[in-house]
């Protein structure tokens, strides 16, 4: 290997899976070693970072994006993302599509839902939280499947969550309308976004 472990690591904005750091040619061995040396952390189960990084602003959404780059953060831990709830997420809400193995995680714990794949691939926005890539639905479209999902999370949080994207965000009807369709609620959310 012609580059330091370090470097990689520093290179790849100093987070690596334990299958990206093979790849790149530093082995196991080599990964428990700098753990031990505290040169890395262990973030998660197969997921690192350098210590000498700054602290990590939000851990669970960046381990999420680490360990399952495929997922999509959703309804209130994508709410909560947007700030436009009140609620604290207590699991990290994710969709994955219909026909995919389900992710698991001792912690974060994780509320998995599988989406249809024209529902799961619509409205996935991509922010970078410390520099890892983590897929969150826009806010519209997390709207539009908080009412498809209002009898498992409550109408009040819904209300309260479009109430607060109005006042917080740009209103776009067009895409709340958009993605309504898409998760087949457009009948029940229209007579609530005539009331705006």
């Amino acid at each position: 290997m012609k580059e330091k472990p370090e470097d990689i690591f520093r290179s790849c904005g100093g987070q690596l899976r334990m299958s990206e750091a093979i790849k790149f040619g530093i082995t196991r061995y080599m990964l428990y070693s700098l753990r031990d040396r505290g040169v890395i952390e262990q973030v998660s189960r197969g997921v690192y970072r350098l210590v000498d990084l700054p602290p990590i602003s939000n851990p669970d959404l960046v381990t999420v994006g680490l360990r399952f780059p495929n997922a999509v953060i959703c309804l209130v831990s994508a709410l909560a993302y947007h700030d436009i709830t009140t609620q604290i997420p207590h699991k990290i809400s994710l969709a994955v599509p219909r026909r995919s193995r389900l992710p698991s995680l001792d912690h974060p714990p994780l509320l998995v839902h599988r989406f249809s794949d024209q529902a799961y691939g619509a409205g996935i926005e991509e922010h970078q939280i410390d520099g890892v890539s983590v897929k969150i639905y826009s806010p519209e479209k997390t709207l539009a499947d908080c009412f498809k999902f209002r009898n498992k999370i409550g109408m009040d949080v819904v209300l309260e969550a479009l109430k607060l994207y109005k006042a917080r965000k740009t209103f776009n009807l067009m895409a709340l309308l958009n993605y309504a369709k898409i998760c087949r609620i457009d009948k029940v959310m229209l007579p609530y976004l005539e009331q705006w």
